[in-house]
């Protein structure tokens, strides 16, 4: 773990580094500002799925660390119905790297966006605005609290996530992820569509 612990700190140092290549932002608005090259970003992610399979013998993705995160509180709430639960008899709510990996992935994206210059305090993007309206928090914050919920139910139904099918089963060449994400594709671009009416 200490070698984990250390590529992480080394990494979380040399990132502004690697991502200095493009010109700073005019706008938070304006898409071609001080983004991270992708092809490092898909590289790097590249990497740490490695060295967590070599770690930990286990594949990257996300949603065992939201189920973990939802035993927790499901004891602090229920504990007799959460330990009833067979889920967490075979898999015992604790904090482990798959919900550090969550909490790693919401500050680097903060660290991200701070360093990019894109933090904009925003709750509604201009993108959402001008397609529901200025005055459309509530109906945003309601349509990501469903999409969640609907994420969360696929991804435990899938047996994974975005992550979990998307980089750590395609790059394992399993059948099952390269299934499963062309439905991510499939079901996500027409939706957006309908959303967005590109």
């Amino acid at each position: 773990m200490k070698v984990i612990f250390l590529f992480g700190i080394g990494l979380s140092a040399l990132s502004p580094h690697f991502a200095f290549a493009v010109a700073a932002v005019a706008s938070p608005h304006d898409d071609s500002g001080a983004a991270w090259s992708p092809y490092l970003v898909g590289s790097l992610i590249g990497v740490l799925s490695m060295l967590t399979f070599y770690f930990s013998d286990k594949p990257l993705g996300a949603s065992t660390g939201y189920a973990r995160l939802a035993g927790m509180f499901g004891k602090m709430v229920a504990p007799k119905h959460t330990n009833s639960l067979k889920y967490f008899q075979d898999n015992k709510p604790a904090v482990d790297w798959e919900l550090t990996l969550l909490v790693g992935a919401v500050l680097g994206a903060f660290l991200a966006a701070w360093q990019g210059g894109e933090l904009t305090g925003e709750w509604v993007p201009p993108m959402w605005a001008a397609r529901f309206g200025e005055g459309s928090l509530a109906l945003r914050l309601g349509v990501a609290l469903v999409g969640g919920i609907f994420m969360a139910f696929g991804a435990r139904l899938a047996g994974g996530c975005t992550s979990g099918h998307g980089i750590s089963g395609t790059m394992q060449l399993s059948v099952g992820s390269w299934i499963a994400v062309l439905c991510f594709f499939a079901g996500g671009i027409p939706t957006a569509m309908l959303m967005f009416r590109f």
